[in-house]
């Protein structure tokens, strides 16, 4: 089975590289970081026309995961048990769209957009090293 993983950075506005890098790579199961749609705008049908079973998790126009699979995608998993959200100083924080599991003929595979911690003194740095700590105790 052939595994691979892209950062598509934006899939609706580079619908045709991907399309043209799937019909050269004969890939099995594609994992997709940095998608930036969210589900309802997502090319659902560029990879049902090639033959692959999608799972997305997009919420916005930033982050989004997707994994295509042609071999089967069983058991999507919206992020990770405990995956901790982002909030600025001051705000909410809310779950984003950086990870998705699914089992792809017996093997799970794990969509990850891991991320930025920008700078040391930036709120994402505490983020992104606190999301590494409970992805590694999930992994």
């Amino acid at each position: 089975m052939k595994i691979a993983t892209w950062n598509v950075n934006s899939v609706r506005a580079r619908a045709d590289r991907v399309e043209a890098w799937l019909q050269r790579s004969d890939v099995d199961v594609l994992a997709i970081q940095e998608t930036k749609a969210k589900d309802e705008n997502f090319p659902w049908e560029l990879f049902e026309f090639m033959g692959y079973d999608v799972a997305h998790f997009g919420l916005s126009q930033w982050n989004g995961v997707a994994i295509a699979s042609r071999v089967g995608l069983d058991d999507v998993e919206r992020a990770f048990p405990d995956q901790p959200a982002f909030g600025k100083p001051g705000e909410d924080p809310v779950q984003e769209a950086r990870a998705i599991g699914a089992t792809c003929n017996g093997v799970r595979v794990w969509s990850l957009y891991v991320p930025n911690g920008r700078g040391l003194d930036d709120p994402h740095m505490p983020y992104k090293l606190e999301w590494l700590r409970v992805l590694k105790e999930h992994a």
